[in-house]
């Protein structure tokens, strides 16, 4: 009998599409998972053949075929797999027949699109990019956005200890303007209208990478073939630019 080859747990619960590889690193760390009726440490491997429990629930080894899902998450929904803790999170709102989990994140206050699939492979691929790939916003602020507002947004805003990458800014109404990103920063785009004095109203984002917003809020579709093929290229790319 062929003797089942060891994967380290991270790598194996995304490979059947539990989860992410940092999500499970989180969950490995905080205890809830167990195998073969014992605690893990970081960095066990594991077979077909173990018994793998997550808060008390034993996990299906089968995998599913793979899901990549555009959603256009709505303002109030939250950005996480942790059902058990906010109410109003993405999974039970999407409500999808398999396991899946978003890729990224989008603030609460925030709208938008937002990837959701169970391919931890291509999870990693997108986060050892060091997010250099685009992502476009259409932002609303409290106040007249000037030519010197665009100017300091576009050249670097220093937040969070850093300055921000120079990016695309361009003004489309009054007090709207789109911003293109290439990094992501925590609350990056409202922390930087801060440091102008400027408070965001609305942010929508309308696309990342080559995939654009095009279903209605609340609304999800799954990616198509060419859109996949051209997401995987971008990483394959990136990867060869951007080594950690």
């Amino acid at each position: 009998m062929e003797e089942q080859k060891a994967t380290r747990l991270n790598k194996y619960l995304s490979e059947i599409g539990y989860c992410s590889r940092r999500a499970a690193d989180k969950l490995i760390e905080q205890g809830r998972i167990v195998v073969n009726g014992t605690p893990v440490p970081m960095g066990l491997k594991v077979t077909p053949n173990d018994q793998i429990e997550i808060d008390g629930e034993v996990i299906d080894h089968q995998e599913d075929p793979p899901v990549y899902l555009a959603f256009h998450k709505p303002v109030g929904i939250v950005c996480t797999t942790d059902t058990r803790v906010e109410k109003d999170n993405i999974i039970d709102y999407i409500n999808y027949p398999t396991r899946i989990f978003p890729i990224g994140r989008l603030d609460k206050p925030s709208e938008g699109l937002i990837f959701l699939t169970n391919d931890g492979d291509i999870v990693n691929k997108i986060l050892r990019a060091r997010n250099h790939h685009e992502k476009e916003y259409v932002v609303t602020v409290n106040k007249p956005v000037t030519s010197e507002f665009v100017e300091k947004m576009s050249s670097g805003i220093p937040i969070l200890g850093t300055i921000t990458r120079p990016c695309v800014v361009k003004q489309t109404h009054k007090k709207t303007f789109k911003i293109v990103l290439t990094q992501g920063l925590n609350r990056q785009i409202r922390r930087m209208c801060e440091y102008l004095d400027y408070r965001v109203v609305t942010l929508k984002r309308t696309r990342i990478m080559n995939v654009h917003l095009d279903v209605p809020k609340g609304q999800w579709r799954h990616l198509t073939a060419e859109e996949i093929s051209e997401i995987n290229r971008m990483v394959s790319q990136s990867a060869k630019t951007h080594r950690d």
